[in-house]
């Protein structure tokens, strides 16, 4: 009786995996970040240019690194470029640009890296230099899940470390190139 649950149980899990496998969680994951986190970098990301697309303005040193501006004398041009003006232009052009890839599961694998090293730094910067509060940081592994940092932070890096491993799924244009240019082919999916 086991052993006949146990098989069965296998057949129907081996069957929705077939059936799944490939497209929903690449998809789920990049839906899922579209639907929560997008528009949070995307707005986050309009503060920091001067009305042009290749002006950085100086509100975007001032959000990223206050008490380097500050040592500057409140004068951003101040601001050595290596490595504070490098790490704001980096942060203020991939707030941008790997949301976007994400989203349309283009170069997706590098984009969820990239904003790995984002929610990484964006997490440093918000201890370092914004200096969060033990609330805002939290802590692992207690009984609450509503930290800023240490646990919403967790599950985003999760969502594009999944992307990371798994990529985007058959719903992208990762694998729609990847097929027109025959380097994938059924049933791989990028």
């Amino acid at each position: 009786m086991i052993q006949s649950l146990a098989q069965l149980y296998t057949r129907v899990a081996d069957a929705v995996t077939e059936v799944l496998d490939g497209w929903l969680l690449g998809l789920l994951a990049r839906l899922t970040f579209a639907a929560v986190l997008f528009m949070y970098f995307f707005n986050s990301a309009l503060t920091k240019f001067a009305g042009s697309p290749f002006a950085i303005d100086d509100a975007a040193y001032f959000q990223i690194i206050p008490p380097i501006v500050e040592a500057a004398g409140y004068d951003a041009s101040q601001v050595a470029f290596f490595p504070w003006g490098l790490m704001v232009y980096a942060g203020s052009y991939g707030e941008v640009i790997l949301p976007i890839l994400v989203v349309l599961g283009l170069f997706t694998r590098i984009a969820a890296i990239g904003m790995i090293i984002f929610v990484v730094v964006q997490s440093y910067v918000d201890i370092a230099f914004h200096n969060a509060d033990a609330a805002t940081i939290g802590a692992w592994f207690d009984n609450l899940s509503n930290a800023t940092i240490l646990d919403q932070r967790a599950l985003w890096v999760f969502l594009f470390a999944y992307l990371a491993v798994k990529g985007p799924g058959m719903v992208s244009l990762d694998y729609l190139i990847g097929r027109s240019l025959g380097v994938r082919k059924e049933p791989d999916y990028y």
